[in-house]
């Protein structure tokens, strides 16, 4: 059977990277086996539909690179891939299911479901409408044909027919065989009294006529797996594989990540930006492939010390063996720390070529693009630290009081009089470096005071980038200018 996996997510709001992950692990899945992954899109709720979210869903699996093979915007030979464009198709499955007496009109008026719920809560017991009480309801397994007829021009649900008693077991290739006494769960609802279908029933008919070969989802959908087995016995269905992903856990691994998590602690929970409020990986200066290497890290290992994979390396090296059953602890510095190695993957010419590097440099001379790039690169873990990095370039950055206080007890200004001298004097900035040097020794000056009193006067602090190359950046004439300035400054404060 050929690999088919989908990816199926809910109009609903802006998409959690916990689904971009499980989205990812499809695509993995998918392209490890030469099989096809399928966006489709769930939205059968539509009191739950946010404008714009369908949208946002092509965009954000666009910019991770997860294109899908068939889907509402490629089209393909299983459509439609909207839910809400197959109602007629539930219609057909739900009669089917009807006339084999596995699935009943139900008729239940809400205030009777809720006194009915209430006397077994007062008594201590869990509600649920099944096999032990269903035929006190109102229903067509109550009412004669005449009166189902009837009613069925007002409102009414269907619901699955579940026989009590029964062992459930499905096998999820994570987590091993799943057992369940089929007397714990209710009748549960297929098709909702707006003529909709449930996520169960539409889910379980969608698999089956795409010809899913492995159903991927999260771990908050495993309770509804033995519901979706009884389906497909329904059916007389054979069952796809099943893969249930461990939670994305917040940073202190208590609890699922949430997007308040993210507000809280200033990181992303969304792959691009949703609205003004929620800012994405890519606004917050990651690349594609350094936001996917650290998302394949949350809940799978390749079994090996390798973290930092290429895209294509991950596609080789996934594996349902390498998925973790339990919760993957989110972490953002672990997060820029993969996305710096892949920022230092590129070359300098690859690095400018990106639009946002682009965006970051438009201040700056172009003729400095390539010097800067090569000078920052390896102290860049997002590319928005390049707003932070070339602050100087342009213009004096405002100096560091606490470092000024620091210095002016060292003489700073004498110090950096005799830099200006050799600066200026110096024919070729490459050789600097070889001229200060000496003169420090030869005058009996601190080389590190020397070199910090230089870059307090080139950059405003003492941290940064290799000094020699910032000045190289400068150039003579604005480094002498800025070391001029700070022998003036220094001397006031004298």
């Amino acid at each position: 059977m050929k690999t088919r996996v989908r990816f199926a997510p809910s109009p609903t709001g802006a998409l959690h990277i916990g689904g971009v992950r499980t989205a990812l692990f499809s695509y993995l899945y998918a392209k490890k086996n030469n099989g096809v992954f399928i966006l489709r899109i769930e939205d059968t709720d539509q009191s739950r539909y946010v404008k714009g979210s369908e949208e946002y869903i092509h965009q954000a699996l666009d910019w991770s690179g997860l294109t899908p093979d068939e889907g509402p915007s490629v089209g393909g030979d299983f459509g439609p891939y909207r839910q809400s464009e197959r109602k007629e198709i539930y219609k057909q499955h739900i009669d089917l299911l009807i006339k084999k007496g596995k699935a009943y009109y139900a008729f239940d008026k809400a205030e009777r479901l809720i006194e009915a719920r209430k006397i077994e809560e007062d008594n201590g017991k869990t509600f649920r409408y099944g096999a032990e009480n269903r035929m006190s309801f109102e229903n067509s397994l109550t009412l004669s044909n005449d009166v189902v007829n009837e009613k069925l021009q007002g409102d009414y649900v269907v619901r699955l027919k579940i026989d009590s008693g029964n062992e459930i077991s499905v096998f999820d290739q994570i987590r091993g065989n799943i057992l369940l006494d089929s007397s714990l769960l209710d009748d549960k609802i297929l098709i909702k009294s707006d003529g909709m279908p449930t996520y169960h029933f539409a889910n379980v008919v969608d698999d089956k006529l795409m010809e899913i070969s492995c159903v991927i989802r999260g771990e908050e959908w495993l309770p509804s797996l033995p519901i979706h087995k009884l389906i497909y016995d329904a059916f007389e269905w054979d069952t796809p594989k099943f893969m249930h992903l461990p939670l994305i856990l917040k940073p202190s691994g208590k609890g699922k990540l949430s997007k308040r998590d993210g507000d809280k602690d200033g990181f992303p929970v969304f792959p691009i930006s949703w609205g003004k409020s929620s800012v994405g990986f890519r606004e917050s200066g990651f690349l594609t492939e350094g936001f996917i290497n650290y998302l394949a890290l949350l809940g799978w290992n390749s079994g090996t010390e390798q973290e930092v994979f290429s895209f294509e390396e991950l596609k080789q090296n996934f594996s349902v063996e390498g998925v973790q059953k339990g919760g993957a602890r989110f972490d953002f510095e672990k997060a820029k720390w993969i996305n710096h190695k892949h920022i230092d993957r590129l070359s300098p010419e690859e690095l400018i070529s990106l639009p946002m590097v682009k965006d970051k440099l438009k201040r700056v001379d172009s003729s400095k693009h390539l010097a800067l790039i090569q000078l920052l690169k390896e102290r860049l873990f997002t590319i928005n630290d390049l707003q932070a990095e070339i602050s100087w370039v342009s213009e004096r950055h405002p100096y560091d009081e606490k470092v000024m206080r620091k210095l002016k007890s060292k003489s700073p200004d004498i110090i950096l009089e005799g830099v200006s001298k050799i600066l200026n004097e110096c024919n070729e900035l490459k050789k600097l470096k070889d001229l200060l040097m000496p003169w420090a020794k030869e005058n009996e000056i601190n080389i590190g005071l020397m070199m910090q009193c230089f870059r307090f006067a080139l950059v405003g602090k003492l941290t940064g980038p290799d000094l020699f190359g910032v000045c190289n950046i400068l150039g003579k004439n604005v480094s002498l200018d800025r070391i001029m300035y700070a022998i003036s400054y220094f001397k006031q404060k004298n």
